[in-house]
């Protein structure tokens, strides 16, 4: 082994390191080249090819695909054009999934139409079960009481089996060919096999159908993808919007259309409207002609385009509905009036509409976790007329696969009413009394701009990065919103005699679980044990016809039940009204008045009052609530707690002070002398620094630096983060802290400021230099000696990997298995002695 490599030999490594990089770096471009251009660009093109209206446009196609014009718009509208092509294609891959495990509606397995007029569906659940739209309006208040046990409604039974008898007797009267082709049809079924696909879809890995993995079999792969573009726009995108378009031209109501600012959805969602109409028919017919295959092929075409418009109204409809109501029932807030609503649309309507649906999404999303947190108080069976979402057994998609349209639109009418209803309740009501009782108070601020002496941007960066938070992370706003609802859910309860109704019995509670044991005995000994075939789809099915709630305990019925009833929605009514007046004053209330020592007679925006406000109500609660905890302990206890929390929050506040004050204006200033001062600054100008707005951007940049070192390898600041954050508030080190984190942070971001400060004002005029060039060196320095660290940075980076490479040249050319083999120049000497060891131990 020579003590150093030969020449050639360093030189051959890196030369064949070098053609390595170069034929990776171009089969990574080409893989980029492909997936990033000619994928998107192609989708794009096509796109516009089919959607122009003109025969030339399909005769210019290839000569489109080769234009250089509008290349990077083209491609991001091709990304998303790829992009919901992609999600298509997932999503009728898992709603067949979803067929598949979950079975297909009765209708769809069995000769009857989809639709059924009279009466209930074959495939519709009785009334009283999950969902307000299954109750009748005749059904007693008690109902849930009544069919509590699953399996117990023997309509719920007794229909699937008369059913299963009609459909025999059809069966046993069908001809020979039609029973030899579902006979076919069913051993064309037995004999797919699930699993070659799962074992196919392990051999392609995200690598291989990339091409991540060096071979160019992903050239294929792309092929395969513009081909899928094509047809998933052809079929998806270009047949509903020209049904829809012509079918609108026909009707008249094209003008209309236009005026709406969303023509090609409007027109898509018609086309497929009429196209879901188009596929009842035709599976109607084919079911009279007995045409097995097509019925079935058609019926899983209507089931698609049904999911679709079902998610497109329950996701993307229902919220925009909520977010309007919201804005119009909240003008007189804003003193807003519907023309501002109009021009804002007629200006933006893109925004406007996204705008809107994301505040109806938000609103939602916290009505449904209420209900949550509502379940978790109430007795199991009051919220009965309301679905679960922690139930297990809720499948939101196999509701869409199997009950008929009818159910859901009426679902839709009585979400949008309570929806609706609990806006005015909420908000118009309570504006219209503030307004009344406190006439200045009214309206909010909204404001675009500040004539405060701070900057709107640092208002905002206090409120996203300090403020909430704080309000999120540490303010129990779940126990303490549980508490209160619990607390009243018990005051109602004695009041109106409903506590039993509410909460449950004591006694009845202990006797809960021998009465849930017998109930799903009795509930196992009436249901119908389901065929093997039926696996998962009969399961559903029972799931579907259950008689009532799962969870559901007895509870004791006072007298006059329907009067009490009325009165707690009453009462209920009530205090959400005082709820909401209270949270829509007394917030923005306390921020003015605090946001007035601060910025004076000056109007900011009420965001930042209410967060104010916010935060100082939770403080005061929280300390009210830590207060009334303590006391039941003694006053010496208490003396002893304000002592130990004195201590802390004396500590808590000195190290606020260097790690959320000290560290992030050094670091903000730091990040305006290096970055922003150089870019936005002439030299012939001075620059003006403003430490509060330093201040927080150098908090926003302290979160980014902390998060990217929590998420990095291991080094000593991770660790020191990492046990801080361990030790919390409540044991909190202070010497550790300022030794170990405050200490080397501080020093570290003090010499990044002042080193370059004495070389350009110190150093600079002893070289006896111009002016102009102490200018230049003063306002230049901050920069240049950050390219100086970078380029140090990455010579060393490059000092090493070449240290690594000489290690892999070494090994390759004298390591043999685990052994290094001994080293003989062809020029040396000719052995006399004894041959040297033959190799030694590495």
């Amino acid at each position: 082994m020579p003590s150093r490599l030969p020449i050639q030999d360093i030189f051959a490594g890196l030369v064949t390191s070098i053609g390595t990089a170069i034929r990776y770096w171009f089969h990574y471009t080409l893989v980029a080249f492909a997936w990033l251009g000619v994928v998107p660009l192609t989708a794009c093109r096509i796109y516009k090819c089919l959607f122009t209206g003109s025969v030339s446009s399909l005769l210019t196609l290839p000569l489109d695909m080769l234009s250089t014009d509008n290349l990077l718009a083209d491609c991001l509208q091709g990304c998303f054009v790829v992009t919901c092509t992609l999600c298509a294609f997932i999503s009728l891959v898992w709603l067949r999934e979803q067929i598949v495990h979950g079975g297909a509606p009765v209708w769809l397995e069995h000769a009857a139409p989809p639709f059924n007029a009279a009466g209930h569906p074959q495939n519709e659940a009785p009334a009283g079960g999950n969902g307000a739209e299954n109750v009748a309006p005749d059904q007693p208040a008690d109902a849930a009481a009544e069919h509590a046990v699953v399996g117990e409604n023997p309509d719920a039974q007794d229909g699937p089996a008369e059913e299963e008898e009609e459909e025999n007797e059809e069966e046993d009267e069908a001809g020979g060919e039609d029973a030899a082709d579902a006979n076919n049809g069913a051993q064309d079924d037995m004999n797919w096999n699930a699993l070659e696909w799962d074992r196919a879809a392990e051999e392609l890995t995200w690598e291989r159908m990339l091409g991540l993995d060096g071979s160019l079999v992903f050239l294929e792969h792309v092929f395969w993808v513009v081909s899928l573009n094509t047809l998933f726009i052809l079929v998806f995108a270009f047949c509903p919007y020209h049904i829809g378009h012509f079918s609108l031209v026909g009707l008249g109501f094209e003008e209309h259309v236009q005026a709406s600012h969303f023509e090609g959805l409007i027109t898509t969602i018609v086309g497929y409207i009429l196209l879901a109409i188009t596929l009842i028919i035709c599976h109607g017919l084919a079911t009279l002609v007995k045409f097995h295959r097509s019925r079935r092929l058609l019926g899983v075409c209507y089931i698609v385009v049904k999911v679709s418009l079902l998610v497109v109204v329950e996701i993307g409809v229902f919220p925009l509905i909520c977010g309007w109501w919201l804005d119009i029932c909240s003008l007189e807030m804003f003193d807003a009036t519907l023309k501002d609503r109009e021009l804002s649309f007629q200006s933006a309507p893109g925004t406007t509409m996204f705008l809107h649906w994301l505040v109806g999404m938000v609103y939602v999303f916290y009505f449904a976790s209420f209900i949550l947190l509502l379940r978790e108080v109430l007795r199991p069976g009051v919220l009965w007329f309301l679905r679960n979402l922690n139930d297990p057994d809720f499948n939101p998609v196999q509701e869409m696969i199997h009950l008929p349209i009818y159910r859901h639109l009426r679902r839709f009418i009585l979400s949008v009413i309570v929806f609706g209803s609990i806006v005015l309740l909420m908000l118009w009501l309570p504006i219209r009394i503030i307004k009344s009782l406190l006439p200045n108070f009214l309206p909010y601020n909204v404001m675009l701009y500040s004539d405060a002496p701070v900057s709107e941007l640092s208002l905002e960066l206090l409120l996203l990065q300090v403020v909430l938070p704080a309000l999120l992370e540490q303010g129990h706003t779940r126990q303490w919103l549980k508490g209160l609802v619990r607390a009243w859910t018990v005051t109602a309860g004695y009041l109106l005699d409903l506590h039993s109704y509410l909460l449950g019995d004591q006694e009845e509670n202990e006797n809960s679980a021998n009465q849930q044991v017998n109930n799903n005995q009795h509930a196992r000994n009436n249901n119908a044990i389901p065929v093997v075939g039926e696996g998962l789809h009969a399961a559903h099915q029972a799931i579907l016809q259950q008689g009532g709630p799962v969870g559901f305990q007895p509870y004791r019925r006072p007298l006059n039940f329907p009067l009490r009833i009325f009165l707690l929605i009453v009462f209920m009514c009530i205090t959400l009204l005082i709820a909401s007046l209270i949270c829509l004053t007394l917030p923005v209330f306390a921020g003015r008045w605090l946001m007035s020592f601060w910025t004076g007679t000056a109007k900011i925006h009420e965001l930042y009052t209410a967060a104010c406000g916010l935060y100082v109500c939770w403080l005061t609660i929280r300390a009210v609530t830590v207060l009334v905890a303590w006391m039941p302990q003694g006053r010496r206890v208490i003396f002893q707690k304000v002592k130990e929390w004195s201590l802390m929050i004396m500590k808590t506040l000195i190290v606020a002070v260097l790690l959320a004050g000290v560290v992030p204006l050094l670091l903000g200033l730091l990040f305006e002398l290096v970055i922003v001062a150089p870019l936005r600054v002439p030299l012939d100008q001075t620059p003006l620094f403003y430490p509060w707005q330093d201040w927080a951007l150098g908090v926003l940049h302290a979160k980014i630096i902390a998060a990217i070192t929590l998420m990095g390898p291991q080094w000593w600041l991770k660790t020191v983060i990492e046990q801080v954050y361990a030790n919390g508030i409540r044991n909190i080190d202070l010497h550790y802290i300022i030794r170990k984190l405050a200490a080397p942070v501080i020093s570290v971001l003090l010499l990044s400021l002042c080193v370059p400060y004495v070389i350009a004002s110190g150093v600079a005029p002893l070289l006896g230099v111009t002016a102009e060039m102490q200018n230049l060196v003063h306002r230049r320095i901050y920069p240049f000696l950050l390219m100086v660290v970078v380029l140090m940075g990455v010579l060393s980076f490059q000092v090493r990997q070449f240290k690594r490479l000489y290690e892999h040249i070494k090994n390759d050319k004298y390591l043999v298995g685990q052994r290094l083999v001994n080293y003989e120049r062809k020029s040396g000497k000719q052995g006399t002695s004894a041959p040297p060891p033959q190799s030694s131990q590495e």
